[in-house]
């Protein structure tokens, strides 16, 4: 892939040094007039900071291929409205924040992603005995990287991402690369059995270029899988009312990514079925997994689900928002939290029924591709 850099025994963590250049900015002609959000059904930035009335209460109902140096300057961090988000680094964009807060949220993420796939790593059907090289984009923390190479001890596991925030300490067929998955890749044909890929709605540029990249890098017969979750909430009965926080989540971050032009609608449009037909994928299958986010479910099993997604987005909402609300779409910090605020009493909240969706997608590689050597375009 492009902009790798190896880190043998992983990244070093949580470090952060102001860049000399400060924080991209999305520029002003991109950024939402009140009278487009109106247009677009969001609520004004204002309507969170006037919500908060005498008669409610706060209370909560539960308790790396080109090779780059590795420099100063890949720790150069961007900061934003006090976040650190990762340096300069191709065309990467990532909405997501790098520092310590955001990665204890991941890691408590990546429980309620377990637990949603029924405490399973993927959904494709590998077999142990011929998986050998496995890339995982987008790691992360690494701790999928980390627990598939526990499970698959044979196998090397290579995991990608934007920031070197993953761990030193990892079992010893496991290594971490540097890398913008929206760059060329430069892994050659071939390379992997089986390439995977974790909530990058909002963070891959053009979903079909991907998956021809990695088709190309996917051995015959190897797959690739992807996990995402829509951003818009759902509710079946009328409890989720059109001007609620959970309603505008989605409007807002959809229109975000029209804004900066990294989709967060990948669940709306089908676009990891639809891409992995295109690149040439066969034996495509899906599962979608029902989020019912939140504190209000009757069955033990959904329940735990909710709790732990809700855990999990709660635990750095601000940090979830901040990119998304206050660069790209030009809230303000106050007005942002305010919202995050409503959003926590929705949450906590057992008469409003809201859910979101997520889908784990999976293609194979046919065994005998014409023109198999040649690189995706």
């Amino acid at each position: 892939m492009a902009h790798n850099t190896n880190f043998p025994n992983g990244g070093p963590n949580n470090t952060a040094s102001s860049s000399a250049d400060g924080p991209r900015k999305v520029p002003i002609s991109m950024l939402l007039s009140n009278e487009e959000q109106t247009a677009m059904g969001i609520l004004p930035a204002s309507h969170w900071q006037q919500q908060f009335t005498d008669d409610e209460t706060d209370e909560d109902v539960v308790p790396r291929a080109r090779t780059a140096s590795l420099t100063e300057s890949i720790f150069q961090y961007r900061h934003i409205h006090g976040r650190t988000y990762h340096s300069d680094l191709g065309n990467a964009e990532s909405w997501e924040p790098n520092d310590e807060r955001h990665i204890e949220a991941m890691e408590i993420a990546h429980h309620a992603y377990m637990l949603t796939m029924g405490h399973r790593l993927y959904r494709a059907p590998l077999d142990k005995n011929k998986v050998r090289k496995v890339l995982d984009i987008g790691t992360g923390s690494g701790l999928w990287a980390i627990d598939f190479a526990d499970e698959f001890p044979e196998a090397d596991v290579v995991g990608t991402d934007v920031t070197p925030i993953q761990p030193s300490w990892v079992p010893a067929n496991v290594r971490f690369e540097l890398d913008d998955c929206n760059q060329e890749w430069t892994w050659p044909p071939n390379t992997f059995d089986f390439i995977h890929a974790r909530m990058l709605v909002g963070v891959i540029e053009d979903w079909y270029v991907f998956h021809r990249q990695a088709f190309r890098t996917c051995k015959p017969g190897g797959y690739v899988e992807t996990l995402i979750a829509c951003t818009t909430f759902q509710c079946d009965d009328g409890t989720l009312k059109e001007d609620s926080a959970m309603s505008q989540w989605g409007k807002v971050f959809n229109e975000g990514g029209r804004r900066f032009g990294r989709t967060f609608e990948v669940y709306e449009n089908d676009l990891q079925r639809k891409a992995m037909a295109a690149a040439g994928f066969v034996d495509i299958e899906y599962r979608d997994y029902y989020l019912p986010v939140g504190v209000w479910h009757p069955e033990k099993e959904a329940a735990e689900i909710g709790l732990w997604w809700k855990l999990a987005i709660e635990a750095d909402i601000e940090g979830y928002l901040n990119y998304i609300f206050n660069i790209v779409v030009g809230w303000s910090p106050e007005e942002t939290k305010s919202y995050a605020d409503r959003c926590k009493k929705e949450w906590n909240n057992p008469n409003i029924h809201g859910y979101a969706i997520a889908r784990s997608a999976w293609g194979r590689k046919p065994e005998y591709v014409p023109g198999n050597n040649e690189r995706a375009r």
